[in-house]
């Protein structure tokens, strides 16, 4: 056994990546690092090592065209070579970035983790490697100080990763260097393909790759890669320690409801602050409230909540979670559904009636030479709006507000996320609670009680105008 396998295979046994494990879904980019993974696992499934069989998966992220076809036909060479089945997906990382708003990178982590967890709920396989090595485990430690971060996030990429009920990520060559993969990979004659974006210093990982860690390893004595990751080792050791203590701390003192958990406030103050910290952050993930949008700020909020006299108080949380004071417990509390209540979309009826959960919409036609236009134009109910019926598409359907909604509102020109629209607009929160979205076949005509479209307001062409009436029962 090559001492890399030696390596990897004592690494999986100290951290127990596999047991009862049937099938292991390797994830397979075509570079240095995935490919040592495909064959050290190789070789270890043939030795006994791993009793699992092993199934590659490749994804395109369709960024880099020919390259990126190549990167695809050289995995599937690979593993037909080791008799291994493959299989290819396509993902969308641009639309995805669009739609959520991210940058490219982050759009590409969240589409590839998704991906490969439904090819594993799709395929069987309880446990998905993936190709993490030392070198990255020091980059994201020094990622995170760079941006502010505690021991949690000090103790870097963890072996092992939940990922929901019977799924598991795990990083079986996170005790090996970069260096001695390479070294692995030339000793046998194996190539890789080398990805040139991976050279761009505009993206963040790549900077801390090729020119912060470089400078900070000149200034030092010894391997920088090798202390960051003592350091992630000994800020794990005392996370799970304080993860334990925090963990029977909510055992005892939490209760937890379908939208809510309350935990005393004395109980809570009477921890050593860094256990509490990280049983609010416990309490928080089982609600559901995504731990990259809290800060230190938001913990010593609640801290302090909990340390007040016991008079009401509230604050607000990210994602519209919030936290308040009663005279004796501290709850943490999910923000109301937005479209609780709401039915499903509703074909409009012109002219006519159309009942939509709460809302009642009436829709009237009428003849644009007809009506007086500076009516029209001082009309100051939000729940009345005018619409060009000839540039509307139909049918005509009232829904729900949706993740990812878009529209041009109107005095704009170019199409906005509304949630961000929202907030910019600083629209009171009494119209933006469960608003009606009016669409046509390709596009939003009206948030109901917020904003029209630009792509159908009234001008002076307009011959036939559309009159629709919202009034919330």
């Amino acid at each position: 056994m090559e001492p890399l396998e030696r390596k990897v295979a004592d690494f999986i046994r100290d951290n127990d990546l596999f047991t009862g494990t049937g099938q292991i879904l390797l994830a397979v980019s075509g570079g240095a690092d995935s490919i040592a993974l495909l064959h050290v696992m190789h070789r270890l499934a043939q030795r006994g090592v791993i009793a699992a069989e092993l199934l590659c998966a490749h994804l395109h992220h369709g960024l880099r065209g020919a390259a990126a076809d190549g990167d695809e036909g050289f995995v599937i060479r690979q593993a037909r070579e080791l008799g291994l089945p493959v299989v290819i997906r396509a993902i969308d990382v641009k639309a995805h970035a669009h739609e959520h708003q991210l940058s490219i990178e982050t759009a590409a982590r969240q589409q590839r983790l998704n991906c490969l967890a439904q090819i594993a709920r799709e395929c069987n396989c309880p446990s998905v490697a993936l190709g993490h090595q030392k070198n990255d485990n020091a980059e994201t430690v020094l990622h995170r100080l760079e941006r502010g971060t505690g021991f949690r996030g000090l103790a870097g990429i963890h072996p092992m990763r939940r990922a929901g009920e019977n799924l598991t990520f795990v990083r079986p060559l996170l005790s090996c260097s970069h260096a001695e993969i390479v070294e692995y990979l030339q000793s046998r004659d194996l190539t890789w393909r080398e990805d040139h974006t991976n050279l761009d210093c505009i993206h963040t990982r790549n900077r801390i790759r090729h020119r912060l860690l470089p400078a900070l390893q000149a200034q030092s004595c010894g391997s920088l890669v090798e202390e960051l990751t003592a350091l992630a080792a000994s800020a794990g050791r005392l996370h799970h320690q304080v993860a334990t203590e925090a963990a029977k701390a909510a055992a005892k003192h939490a209760v937890f409801g379908p939208d809510h958990v309350a935990i005393r406030a004395t109980a809570l103050s009477g921890l050593p602050r860094p256990v509490a910290a990280e049983l609010l952050r416990q309490l928080l993930t089982t609600l559901d409230l995504g731990e990259r949008d809290l800060t230190r700020r938001h913990y010593e909020d609640l801290l302090g909540l909990a340390q007040s006299s016991p008079v009401k108080r509230r604050l607000s949380l990210p994602g519209g979670f919030s936290a308040h004071r009663n005279s004796t417990t501290v709850v943490l509390r999910k923000p109301t559904p937005r479209n609780e209540g709401l039915p499903g979309p509703v074909e409009l009826r012109i002219p006519g009636t159309t009942q939509f959960g709460p809302y009642r919409i009436d829709a009237h036609l009428h003849d644009a030479a007809q009506l007086d236009r500076a009516a029209i134009a001082s009309n100051g109910s939000p729940f009345q709006e005018y619409f060009d019926f000839n540039r509307i598409h139909l049918p005509v359907v009232v829904r729900a507000r949706r993740d990812g909604d878009r529209f041009v509102p109107l005095g704009q020109h170019s199409d906005k996320k509304l949630g961000k629209f929202i907030t910019a607009a600083k629209v009171p929160a009494r119209l933006r609670l469960q608003p009606a979205i009016i669409e046509d076949s390709g596009k939003i005509l009206w948030v109901c009680p917020i904003r029209i479209s630009e792509a159908v307001k009234v001008t002076e062409k307009t011959s036939i105008l559309l009159e629709l009436k919202a009034t919330v029962m």
